[in-house]
């Protein structure tokens, strides 16, 4: 699918006769009229935005490549040293050497920023790897979602046309301050870190105000969060994705004024004025149907309903850049991890799968994923500084659904993990490792579920 689409009252005076075509004028196979969706909103077939140029050496002044060869001498030295992979710290010593970088590098290329509590990094891997189907493409694969992230994946490859980079929800603010992205991809808001990020409203007003310094860029948020519509209503370009809700706890008011909103899974609409927009993609069983109702068939490696809503963000991202549906599809299909996230390694002489669980929406979905098998499950929880040192969250994950499954648990807070799986009748037992834990299990492929440093850590342990 090489052509794009966006919302109009009718048609241009400048168009072609060709751009006037009916949506079912244009290829693929599509529902009979009397079956197709209706969305309220009138659609035209416009050309694809123009490719990029080809590949140039990107022109830097003296200060600012300067400060891109220390950032990179740094983050080779940090991987040498095995101090990390060398994102933020190269990052951080060229942002100290030339503080207006990022808006350097960015300029000529076409990012797109993907951001919401979860599934950045799965839909950023995704986003670039779509992207690549046209041109190379940049990324902070790593996870540093941060300026310092930012600039250190731009300057990975100076040349490279587009960036596809994750940016943590409360410094998206920092990023449309200093140069306005392409595209904006804003996948969801729950309750994550309260400690450090604060009430989900808090999150969405920021991000709101993110929006509303980028007027030019294409927004692809999230219709069926009540959060996102909040942040993203009121920017002039915006394709509506809708996936369903299964977290629910953090959208059952209305984020504008506080009036309960209740069934967020049905067409809502609160007394402010804030309603549940049209869908221009819906996330189905299989794959995805667009506004006009053609299907597209997803088949992706990675599992779970989840990964196709956020394969559709990547799709929705990669079209309106220019791209065709045929190869980005290509591309995404052949994602069967993303870092560390769904892979299967070797901790301890077993082979596991590693699953991540950071707050009570993720864990959610996780625990659906598994509970469709028997195979032996692990559950890894700590409360560090990264992680949040509140673990309240526990009590509202719906662990019930495990009911009767013995399971093996480990980590820094494996004892409130222990007791919350006891009030929820799931037989535990606390290991003192990860390894102690795994040697619990029969000689089946473990699942392990384990919160962001728990899971870091294994990650690590299974790359030794």
């Amino acid at each position: 699918m090489t052509d794009t689409t966006r919302e109009t009252d009718g048609p241009s005076v400048d168009q072609t006769p060709a751009q006037r075509e009916a949506p079912e004028q244009r290829t693929g196979q599509h529902r009979p009229p009397d079956q197709r969706r209706s969305t309220g909103q009138r659609w035209e077939v416009v050309p694809a935005p123009t490719r990029p140029p080809a590949e140039r050496q990107r022109r830097l002044d003296l200060r600012s490549a300067l400060a891109v060869n220390t950032g990179r001498m740094a983050a080779s030295l940090s991987q040498r040293l095995g101090l990390g992979s060398g994102g933020m710290i190269g990052g951080r010593l060229a942002l100290t050497l030339q503080p207006s970088l990022l808006e350097r590098l960015a300029t000529g290329r076409r990012v797109v920023m993907v951001t919401g509590t979860n599934g950045k990094t799965t839909t950023t891997q995704m986003v670039a790897e779509a992207l690549r189907a046209q041109a190379p493409a940049v990324s902070n694969a790593t996870g540093a979602n941060m300026l310092d992230g930012h600039v250190a994946a731009l300057m990975t490859k100076l040349d490279a046309p587009f960036a596809a980079l994750e940016v943590d929800e409360l410094h998206l603010a920092q990023v449309t301050e200093r140069f306005e992205p392409a595209a904006i991809l804003l996948l969801n808001l729950s309750r994550d870190q309260l400690d450090r990020v604060g009430e989900v409203r808090t999150v969405a007003a920021s991000l709101r105000r993110a929006l509303a310094r980028a007027p030019g860029a294409q927004v692809v948020a999230n219709r069926d969060d009540p959060n996102i519509v909040f942040a993203a209503s009121g920017h002039p370009n915006v394709t509506w994705v809708s996936g369903g809700v299964r977290w629910r706890d953090d959208a059952l008011n209305c984020p504008r004024c506080g009036a309960f909103i209740g069934d967020v899974d049905r067409d809502w609409r609160c007394q402010c004025g804030l309603a549940r927009p049209a869908a221009d993609w819906e996330v189905t069983d299989t794959g995805v149907l667009d506004a006009a109702g053609t299907h597209h068939e997803l088949a992706l490696a990675l599992p779970g309903h989840v990964n196709r809503v956020n394969a559709t963000f990547a799709l929705a991202a990669a079209l309106h850049l220019g791209g065709e549906e045929a190869p980005a599809l290509a591309r995404i299909r052949r994602i069967s991890q993303a870092a560390g996230r769904y892979d299967t390694v070797r901790i301890g002489g077993r082979k596991v799968r590693l699953l991540l669980a950071k707050n009570p929406a993720s864990w959610l979905e996780m625990l659906d994923l598994v509970s469709g098998n028997d195979e032996p499950l692990v559950l890894v929880v700590n409360s560090r500084e990264a992680d949040g040192y509140d673990v309240s969250w526990l009590w509202d994950v719906d662990f019930e659904m495990l009911r009767g499954r013995p399971v093996q648990v480990a980590g820094d807070r494996a004892l409130d993990l222990a007791v919350r799986l006891r009030y929820a009748q799931v037989p535990a037992t606390v290991a003192s490792t990860v390894e102690v834990a795994l040697g619990g299990t029969d000689g089946r492929v473990p699942d392990v579920i384990a919160n962001y440093t728990a899971f870091r850590d294994v990650l690590a342990r299974s790359r030794r």
